[in-house]
């Protein structure tokens, strides 16, 4: 790749690697190298890096904090494409707020308040970005970020474009996009709400998840995804996988929904041990867990 990526180097305006650990980039610290770590300086370089890429049939793939991501310990052939300079948050009307993908969700829940505006702080102690956030429908509470949005800024093909939830398909932590397409903004529809009360809510959730959540070791957040009716952690309990480990790789102690990296552990070892905590849990109660984060790379 390296040709490839000298002569891509040459018309590139933003931050370019070769063979990037993504392990650097992501929460679990596992990972294989990218081909290519692109962090494109604007939509004009982000539009030419991708007709670039695609004209050449490279495959890519976006990151945004590398949260609720595992890569395999083979990497990712091709491009992965950061984007964590979008990170753009304003106000485009009197309960509307737009973010691009590299926003950080608590910044936006902030950004929100400080305008008295509120009714998303259910994501505040969901770390990452706006374009995970989206990606995955993340939530809490019974709620989604998905049903507070009323657009979302998508590249598709050689276009960015605007498109309504109302013409796309999403669910529990689940939106429905076409191969290619890059999340590059979301539309809110929020509410008006006392500062204060915002700032409650924030403490609350912050501190609810601190309680529940401070798992001491590097993590995805929660990993199985819970099955209608069910808790995962309870399934987890009930299957005796509590502390279960697989190299590096162990179910929490402090919560059995999240895979903690004890240290030295590697893809492989959470691919190994998720596998062991289905089978378990399918034994004992007749579910099958499927999972949250999203699981992406080739093995080594």
């Amino acid at each position: 790749m390296s040709s490839t990526f000298d002569e891509l180097r040459a018309a590139f305006r933003g931050e370019l690697k070769e063979n990037e650990p993504l392990s650097r980039h992501t929460s679990l610290k596992v990972g294989g190298p990218a081909d290519l770590f692109a962090v494109p300086a604007d939509v004009e370089d982000l539009l030419a890096l991708v007709s670039w890429l695609d004209g050449r049939g490279i495959a890519r793939m976006a990151m945004g904090g590398g949260y609720n991501l595992l890569v395999r310990d083979g990497g990712i052939r091709g491009a992965i494409v950061s984007l964590e300079r979008f990170n753009r948050i304003e106000q485009v009307g009197p309960e509307l707020v737009r973010a691009e993908a590299g926003a950080e969700n608590l910044a936006v829940i902030r950004f929100a308040q400080e305008r008295g505006l509120g009714g998303i702080g259910f994501i505040s102690g969901i770390p990452g970005t706006v374009g995970g956030a989206i990606r995955m429908n993340a939530g809490a509470y019974g709620e989604g970020i998905l049903g507070r949005t009323e657009c979302l800024t998508l590249l598709r093909g050689k276009e960015v474009r605007d498109f309504c939830m109302a013409d796309l398909e999403y669910g529990y932590r689940h939106l429905e996009l076409q191969p290619g397409d890059l999340v590059l903004a979301a539309l809110f529809r929020l509410e008006g709400r006392e500062p204060h009360l915002t700032s409650a809510e924030i403490r609350k959730d912050l501190e609810l998840r601190r309680s529940k959540h401070n798992v001491g070791f590097p993590s995805a957040g929660s990993f199985f995804k819970n099955p209608p009716g069910q808790a995962a952690w309870r399934l987890i309990d009930a299957a005796g996988m509590r502390g279960a480990e697989v190299g590096g790789a162990q179910v929490s102690q402090v919560h059995s929904n999240f895979l903690v990296n004890r240290g030295g552990a590697t893809a492989q070892d959470f691919l190994e041990l998720a596998g062991r905590v289905k089978a378990a849990v399918l034994e004992t109660s007749g579910i099958s867990l499927e999972e949250e984060v999203r699981i992406v790379g080739v093995d080594a």
